[in-house]
């Protein structure tokens, strides 16, 4: 039997609200349709939890309902283990090569795009600069991937459980021994960059301020900021949750300068500034032409405004990754005049949160862990304590020398 090609299921949250099941949705999964979509809402106020969680049951719905035949109150836990198989080796159909909006506007209605596909097929940032392209033949579920479908569907079947749809969750019958999982010993590698590359990021970024100030002081204050309040991307543009804005920044009784941000999970948690910090903030706000030097608590002009309006902020994550990624670009370009091209190799991997890391990796090696975590966000130490490494550099080094037999030598 040919598999089918898959069309989109699940709109964006302002349009599910009002929705009906596609037309290509068969009635007899109506009622699912609508759990699914009960589900989805009830995390419609945290943009990139929805996203994720759409995506992942978007699939396996699709499977559940076009391949499998079966409602998702009747999957058991072998069924999973098919599912998960059939996530490892996707028919191609089921992969595009770029990501795509689920639906499109035709006459007023909202249809389903033909160029979506459940799964992407991509290739690593140095490879796309080289101009790989990717290929549906190479796709594979990353080991992240395979976990991220299962915590996601374990919180899809507690949420069914909860609403007294079914009472088996045949998430918990596989999490612990299940084919797909690849244990590793020892700590994750994090994703960061080295001390020398990023002293290569931050005098690129000091240098294109100096050549050009009205295009790049703003690049220097978005960098520092980045690496030293461990800031997400997104803890920078302004959405319906949440604009950054200068009286985030506001001193306490005693003198001392906090940050104020939403992060992920929209959690609301205080970051404790450094005089580094208040110095790149004085230096912002000279250019933007404001005063005084630090922001008073009625100081609501944004954070990061748009380069022609102090007024507005910047909405686009995509707009502050290329600012980024433009000083990233010098500091390869930087490092290969230097004849240190390994390093530049290495920056050419990098992407925007590896600053966060950066800042909380450098930070966990001189500042107590507890401190870390509340300023990172980290909900507990246990998540802080895998930067608490050292470089792989420096691991090297101390291994080196060592001796089989002392008397040999």
């Amino acid at each position: 039997m040919p598999i089918i090609v898959p069309k989109a299921i699940f709109d964006n949250a302002v349009y599910l609200k009002k929705s009906k099941p596609p037309p290509h949705v068969q009635a007899t999964f109506h009622q699912d349709y609508q759990y699914a979509v009960n589900f989805l809402l009830s995390y419609k106020h945290n943009e990139q939890t929805f996203k994720s969680f759409r995506r992942e049951i978007e699939r396996f719905s699709q499977w559940a309902w076009f391949i499998a035949k079966k409602s998702i109150t009747a999957i058991n836990r072998e069924k999973i283990e098919t599912y998960l198989a059939f996530c490892q080796k996707s028919p191609a159909s089921w992969i595009g090569i770029k990501n795509v909006a689920r639906f499109t506007n035709k006459n007023g209605k909202r249809i389903p795009n033909p160029e979506w596909c459940p799964f992407v097929a991509s290739v690593s940032k140095s490879a796309h600069n080289r101009g790989v392209k990717p290929k549906r033949d190479k796709y594979s579920l990353s080991e992240k991937g395979f976990r991220e479908i299962l915590t996601i569907l374990n919180c899809f079947y507690n949420f069914l459980i909860q609403e007294d749809i079914t009472d088996i969750n045949p998430i918990l019958q596989i999490r612990q021994k299940n084919r797909f999982y690849r244990k590793q010993q020892g700590k994750p590698k994090i994703r960061r960059i080295s001390e020398l590359q990023w002293q290569y990021v931050i005098e690129a970024a000091e240098q294109m301020a100096k050549q050009d100030a009205d295009q790049h002081q703003r690049t220097l204050f978005i960098i520092s900021i980045l690496y030293s309040l461990y800031l997400r991307v997104s803890e920078l543009a302004a959405s319906k949750r949440w604009t950054p804005k200068m009286n985030d920044f506001a001193k306490d009784h005693d003198g001392n300068w906090w940050f104020t941000t939403v992060g992920k999970g929209n959690k609301q948690h205080l970051i404790s500034v450094s005089d580094s910090t208040l110095n790149a903030l004085k230096h912002w706000r000279k250019h933007l032409k404001l005063s005084p030097a630090l922001p008073t608590p009625n100081d609501d002009s944004p954070l990061i405004p748009k380069l022609h309006s102090n007024n507005e902020p910047i909405t686009d994550t995509r707009h502050i990754r290329r600012i980024v990624q433009t000083c990233f670009d010098e500091a390869i370009y930087n490092l290969c005049e230097h004849n240190l091209k390994e390093d530049a190799a290495a920056l050419a991997q990098a992407t925007v949160h590896w600053l966060r890391h950066t800042g909380i990796s450098d930070d966990v090696k001189i500042r107590p862990r507890e401190h870390v975590r509340d300023d990172a966000g980290h909900s507990s130490s246990s998540i802080t304590d895998k930067y608490i490494d050292i470089e792989l550099r420096e691991r090297h080094a101390t291994a080196k020398k060592k001796l089989i037999n002392k008397d040999l030598n």
